[in-house]
């Protein structure tokens, strides 16, 4: 995020205490919000958006238990999350910018408010970059930012690109639409990876200028951003004279960056968990993709969420010790 953004104290516009919160609706997350909401836990799920994970981009699954045939893995979440919905969780869009997990209750900094939790999951999957574009780490808070939320309004009147193509990729760009006088959004693929109705909205947007099939190869600039160079499929490398850089790419390690080092994890930056998922610090539980000592599969994540939504309903009914069922 840029230097000169809001602070999550200044940027915040609610406060909101839960009994549990989810980072990540994945099939991890929205498994364990079915379980902690209906173990009357008040519980919100927030979530970057429908695509925003891996199962969310998945074009066919035809090997998950209990669902014959092929489904995507857009609409297969969307059935837990509706699941998980009809039980009373609360699941927001939103962007979680940091926590503070050593607290009681413990805090989550959003783009859109500041909400507590007695417990809290952590869900967020492995679709982080270990390697950014050139340039994007030396702009880093000088016009390269990952939260147009936070840092659109200080780029009134100016051009901006937008990479990545998912929901958060399309959410931001219209956000910045609001301020900006040009948003370049790049797009990897020769089409949007959104809702079709999100798709039209983006086509139709005067502002937003959608470059298919193109890669952002390299962020320009002297002290500010002054550019992007980008790779058209077809076509030769040229540069876009832009002022601002939002960068929404995924590849496959753990997204822990929010938490800022408050919890321990492996050389390869997976946290670690006991056998009924808590991480070492009490009340703050890690599942799914996070941990790396599993196969990447959707049913194992759901599984993990399950496993981590039973632990924490003991945990909150102050068992001292988390003991299996068998014990």
């Amino acid at each position: 995020m840029v230097s000169f953004s809001l602070t999550p104290s200044q940027n915040e516009s609610t406060a909101s205490h839960y009994d549990v919160i989810i980072i990540g609706g994945g099939p991890g997350g929205a498994s364990a919000a079915i379980y902690t909401a209906r173990a009357k836990l008040s519980t919100l799920v927030i979530d970057k958006g429908l695509t925003a994970g891996a199962l969310g981009l998945t074009h066919k699954i035809a090997n998950y238990p209990g669902v014959p045939g092929e489904i995507s893995g857009a609409d297969l979440l969307q059935t837990m999350r509706e699941q998980a919905m009809a039980f009373g969780a609360e699941f927001r869009q939103d962007k979680v910018l940091s926590v503070d997990l050593s607290s009681d209750p413990k805090v989550i900094f959003a783009s859109g408010g500041t909400y507590t939790a007695r417990a809290v999951i952590l869900a967020t999957g492995s679709m982080g970059r270990a390697r950014g574009v050139q340039g994007e780490e030396e702009f880093l808070g000088r016009g390269v930012s990952y939260c147009a939320t936070c840092d659109g309004a200080f780029f009134q009147g100016l051009e901006v690109a937008v990479a990545g193509n998912n929901d958060e990729a399309v959410e931001e760009a219209f956000h910045l639409a609001k301020f900006a006088s040009k948003v370049h959004l790049l797009v990897q693929t020769p089409d949007l990876k959104v809702e079709a109705e999100e798709a039209r909205k983006v086509e139709a947007n005067p502002v937003i200028e959608v470059h298919y099939a193109t890669r952002l190869r390299e962020i320009l600039g002297d002290q500010l951003v002054t550019g992007v160079r980008i790779a058209p499929r077809e076509g030769e490398e040229t540069i876009l004279p832009v002022r601002g850089a939002f960068v929404y790419l995924q590849g496959n390690k753990p997204i822990t960056d929010f938490l800022q080092g408050q919890l321990p994890t492996t050389e390869g930056g997976c946290l670690v968990v006991d056998g009924q998922y808590q991480t070492p610090v009490p009340g703050v539980f890690a599942i799914g993709d996070l941990l790396c000592n599993h196969i990447k599969q959707a049913v194992v994540a759901a599984a993990d969420g399950v496993i981590s939504a039973m632990a924490i309903d003991r945990y909150l009914s102050g068992r001292a010790a988390l003991r299996p069922d068998w014990s």
